[in-house]
């Protein structure tokens, strides 16, 4: 069977149903058998800014968007603007007839740096302003245009249905674009309308009228559409495969692991995670994970983390999600959780910082904060998932790691993942396994909370247990918890907590703080989102007849050097990749391994990287053709 890669991409403002509609268009294409992954971008305000959806669609497991787009459906003049140039040629693009005349003056989103760089292209061609221009020169490039009028296919709809109130419906301008679609590249309606149905299962007069709008455009693109280079009739589904949202890896993580509490403050793109476990707070769990996620909206992220650690006082499973400036917010009380050896799990979604930044942006800005960002010394760890399949599995691993060493940790995400759509194997409950390390059941006899140990760890009551009486200060404290200065209690206590580090990369299996991918002359270090993108580029390279190596750090801090000196012993070439400035995991790199970082691929734009980017960037590597370091800048 040839290799199937197709890119779709439906834009237009925000608020109008691009999220939705992208949701209709991958769940048709998983219900055919392909494999999807799905980006959303989006500007923060709530309505009227430019929003877009690429999902590409393969008939093997993909990882990453790419650069081109094969077919671009758009309701509204500011998506052709900024987006006719990605459309490959032989692509297609399905528009809005009735925008043909607008200029780039008349839309006031189209912000000025983007429009000079357009109008200098533009002149550069000697086209006009309009849609019309930028679309004569995707036709020139080769690209198909398929223009239709939505207003009259509202039209005609309300007057075949007898359901006058149809003709105002611009709402469903995006399922009628992804109807269009589905249309003209062949794929069976039946899986549309089942699509439709599953996700406004809860609204069924607007899942009629969808249907409705959704058969009318299909038959509309296959009566008045010509021949397009792209199919997609469908493939051999693979066994237990599911679409699933980025943010839902942790959340269901969360909830198998025998999370009870969760607190948190609104924050993108944290929310949605808090969001999706409010919406599944009660549950009917059996066997030994009983009970539902108590979910706390707090007054500020301070609160946030402070009831997050009195419910982990409890002997509750607690944690709390947020992103880059409420993470920042949290540094005192993490402190506080780890000199009082508090287990909490943090999930810190990043985003572009610093400050507000881009608030809807991606980035990989938060590591060193993660590390670095407390005062004192305390023991943490701070872990980082490369997928959203790996993020339900690490959510388990993150809770087992604060019970059994008694620290806070640190789940580093991030907008790229949050935001994706994508399939993957059904997460599997068995094989995440439950391990509340030295939490007591019952104590008898004289009880300290913070006793010195063989292995450093003290055995750990709950609030409220018979016996179990103990104390909890900021300040440095004896045994009992009760708050000391004598230098040599301050001296043995500090030796107790930071001893855990050496022992969590003693215990910790080696495959779970760093995933080799092969390892060869040329070899990238990277850690978090760059996992998918990379493996992408990496497997066409291969097909190339070039092998580079990839290792994924996963265990951030503690740092694993011993394991990392030894994968890159022979390696001739190391290449950090990540998402920010200034190579944030390529500093502690060379200061763990102390060695240096021979090339940089880099991205800071907000954007998330795609395979084509690291591809071609890799490609100049091995040809000795590229800088230092290489900045990546592809999106709109």
């Amino acid at each position: 069977m040839s290799f199937v890669d197709f890119s779709w991409l439906i834009g237009g403002p925000q608020g109008s149903g691009v999220e939705s509609g992208a949701n209709v268009f991958s769940k048709v294409c998983a219900e055919l058998g392909y494999q999807i992954f799905g980006k959303r971008e989006f500007h923060s305000n709530i309505k009227g800014e430019h929003s877009y959806f690429t999902v590409r669609v393969s008939n093997r497991l993909i990882h990453s968007n790419v650069n081109d787009v094969t077919l671009m459906i758009s309701f509204d003049a500011e998506t052709i603007f900024r987006h006719y140039d990605e459309i490959l040629s032989g692509g297609g693009i399905i528009y809005d007839s009735d925008l043909e005349k607008i200029t780039t003056d008349s839309v006031r989103t189209l912000g000025n740096y983007f429009k000079e760089r357009l109008h200098n292209e533009l002149e550069s061609k000697n086209k006009p302003f309009t849609i019309a221009g930028v679309l004569e020169v995707a036709k020139e490039k080769g690209v198909s245009l398929y223009p239709v009028s939505f207003k009259e296919i509202l039209a005609n709809l309300a007057e075949e249905t007898e359901n006058p109130r149809l003709k105002g419906m611009v709402r469903m301008y995006n399922v009628i674009g992804v109807s269009l679609s589905l249309g003209l590249i062949k794929m069976p309606a039946n899986s549309l309308l089942h699509s439709i149905d599953s996700i406004f299962s809860k609204k069924p007069q607007i899942a009629e009228i969808n249907k409705q709008a959704a058969n009318y455009s299909y038959k509309y693109a296959t009566t008045n559409f010509g021949d397009f280079s792209f199919t997609l009739p469908g493939v051999e589904k693979q066994p237990n495969t599911i679409l699933v949202q980025g943010h839902q890896g942790t959340s269901i993580g969360k909830i198998v692991s025998g999370c009870r509490f969760q607190s948190y403050y609104p924050i993108t793109p944290a929310s949605d995670e808090s969001v999706f476990l409010e919406s599944n707070e009660i549950l009917e769990i059996k066997g030994d994970r009983p009970g539902s996620t108590a979910v706390i909206q707090t007054e500020d992220e301070i609160s946030a983390i402070g009831m997050m650690i009195g419910s982990a006082l409890t002997g509750t499973r607690s944690s709390t999600s947020t992103s880059g400036p409420g993470f920042a917010l949290m540094a005192e009380a993490i402190g506080w959780a780890g000199m009082n050896e508090v287990p909490i799990v943090l999930t810190v979604y990043q985003r572009s910082g610093p400050s507000t930044g881009l608030p809807t942006r991606h980035g990989q800005d938060d590591l060193l904060f993660a590390v670095t960002g407390s005062f004192g010394d305390f023991p943490k760890i701070v872990y980082a998932s490369g997928d959203i399949e790996e993020s339900f599995y690490d959510t388990g691993k993150c809770f087992n790691f604060a019970d059994v060493y008694q620290v806070p940790v640190i789940h580093m995400m991030d907008k790229f993942l949050s935001s994706s759509v994508v399939t993957c194997k059904r997460f599997d409950p068995q094989k995440i396994t439950i391990n509340r390390g030295k939490l007591l059941d019952k104590i008898e006899g004289e009880y300290k909370r913070f006793a010195f140990t063989e292995d450093g760890i003290s055995p750990r009551s709950r609030l409220g247990m018979d016996n179990g009486v103990f104390w909890n200060t900021g300040d440095e404290s004896d045994e009992f918890g009760h708050i000391t200065e004598d230098p040599q209690m301050r001296i043995k206590m500090m030796d107790k907590r930071m001893s855990r580090l050496d022992l969590i990369l003693k215990q910790v299996p080696k495959e779970e703080q760093v995933v080799s991918h092969g390892i060869h002359d040329f070899t990238i270090i990277s850690w978090g989102s760059t996992k998918g993108p990379i493996l992408d580029a990496l497997q066409i390279l291969k097909e190339e007849g070039i092998d580079i190596g990839f290792i994924q750090i996963k265990l951030l801090h503690p740092f694993p050097r011993e394991s990392v000196k030894s994968m890159l012993e022979k390696v001739k070439t190391v290449i950090d990749i990540e998402a920010n400035h200034s190579g944030q995991l390529g500093k502690i790199f060379q200061q763990n391994v102390t060695r240096e970082i021979d090339y940089f691929i880099l991205k800071y734009s907000g954007r998330g990287m795609t395979c084509t980017e690291i591809y071609d960037s890799l490609k100049k590597i091995i040809e000795n053709k590229a800088n230092k370091r290489e900045v990546l800048e592809h999106g709109s």
